[in-house]
């Protein structure tokens, strides 16, 4: 019984896959010093790397993320989603055919357009602007205006006989012109009344009701906006809207209503929506979206190659060690996984660090901005290039996830052929010179 019992208390099981002893190895290996045989300077190479490319990926997809957010949400927030356009031969009751399109599943406003270029004169200078003749209800409702206007900018505006003569003139457009609210501005006009020679230049003096900004510089730069009676009055278009603009509850939606918004005009009419008008600046902002994308998962590849020359410095170095286990019983298997999990550490700490080196800039891009413009004295984000007044970011958790398995993948798959060759080390022939 005794010896029974005995042979019971030593009776130790073999160590599964990944044992404690395994990774009790491995971090040793990892930790190492160089006069011990490690690569420690290697190692914080590769993990610096990778943490430097897993940020970058991040914030430079939150930012492109942030860029189509914010200019889609200005574009959509200030033009329509869908436009029925007609020739005012075509015979169209454009009242009546409002008021059918107001009614459509999923239209919050249906509004009648007249548009035309002008050349605008204000304090001594003179910049070509585009006029946008809408009702004044309809200005309301057009949230990202209404709400950007100066303060009693709308004091007045599309009242009086044909709408009155107050105009709400952008920002930008403003400033080039050396206008403020209450100042005089000239509009010309190269078409107006039609008479027998032809349409007659048109040239008119308004008041500037105030200034609107709506943060996107195309917009501010260029657009004014004038009651639709007077616009009518100005271009000599009575009765005939330019088109008639549909905004929707889900933008998504703009292709159905397109065609629900065809067949209540008829042949008639023209029906596009904001994905036509705009499709192909949309489309190269996602082929340049996928390009920057590729080149930035790359450079996390070429980072965690480092990982490569730092196993198979570290292999080289404890080929001995390397010997002693396996003499003492270590299999093949055993040897693969401590070198594997040295390398994938590193490969895992390098890409947790650069998640949260990505979110937390991205999270407060906008006072690093500001930090780093009072540092510099320069934009380092000039919004007459990038239509936007500040960088946005819009993390992707989603996105965020595909980039960190991404890293962690190429981190895996670099440390396995140095694993491999360390585990098919003959014990023999490292020995035979010790």
């Amino acid at each position: 019984m005794p010896d029974a019992h005995a042979h019971e208390a030593f009776d130790v099981r073999p160590a599964g896959p990944f044992s404690r002893w395994e990774r009790m190895v491995a971090g040793r290996y990892l930790r190492s010093k160089r006069r011990e045989g490690g690569v420690a300077m290697i190692g914080v190479i590769a993990y610096v790397g990778i943490a430097l490319a897993v940020a970058v990926l991040i914030i430079v997809m939150s930012v492109m993320n942030g860029f189509r957010a914010e200019l889609l949400s200005r574009i959509l927030g200030f033009n329509g989603h869908v436009f029925v356009a007609s020739s005012p031969a075509s015979g169209l009751d454009t009242a009546a055919l409002t008021r059918s399109l107001s009614g459509l599943p999923g239209v919050v406003q249906a509004a009648p357009v007249i548009e035309g270029q002008v050349m605008a004169v204000g304090d001594g200078q003179v910049s070509g602007a585009i006029v946008r003749g809408v009702a004044r209800d309809d200005l309301l409702a057009t949230r990202l205006v209404a709400d950007n206007v100066t303060p009693g900018g709308l004091k007045g505006w599309g009242e009086g006989e044909y709408g009155g003569d107050r105009v709400l003139v952008g920002e930008r457009l403003a400033a080039s012109l050396g206008l403020r609210a209450g100042d005089p501005i000239t509009l010309i006009s190269p078409t107006g009344a039609a008479t027998a020679f032809g349409d007659a230049p048109q040239r008119k003096t308004f008041i500037v009701s105030g200034l609107f900004s709506v943060g996107m510089s195309e917009y501010d730069q260029s657009f004014l906006y004038m009651p639709i009676e007077q616009a009518a009055l100005f271009f000599g278009r009575e009765g005939a809207p330019d088109f008639i603009e549909l905004r929707l509850s889900d933008p998504d939606r703009a292709a159905a209503v397109k065609s629900q918004a065809a067949a209540l005009a008829g042949p008639a009419a023209s029906v596009s929506d904001w994905t036509e008008r705009n499709a192909a600046y949309w489309g190269a902002l996602k082929v340049e979206r996928n390009v920057m994308r590729l080149i930035l998962m790359m450079l996390v590849v070429i980072a965690a190659a480092n990982i490569i020359s730092g196993l198979i410095m570290l292999v080289k170095n404890k080929g001995r060690d390397i010997a002693i286990l396996r003499t003492m019983g270590a299999g093949q298997g055993a040897i693969l996984r401590i070198f594997f999990m040295a390398g994938a550490a590193v490969g895992v700490a390098g890409a947790l660090t650069g998640l949260l080196l990505g979110v937390v800039f991205c999270t407060y891009i906008g006072p690093i901005q500001q930090a780093v413009e009072w540092v510099t004295g320069a934009r380092v984000f000039a919004s007459d290039v990038y239509y936007l007044s500040r960088i946005p970011a819009r993390i992707d958790w989603a996105e965020v996830l595909q980039i960190l398995g991404w890293s962690l993948a190429a981190a895996f798959l670099a440390t396995l052929p140095p694993a491999w060759r360390a585990s098919r080390l003959d014990p023999v022939e490292a020995l035979r010179y010790e």
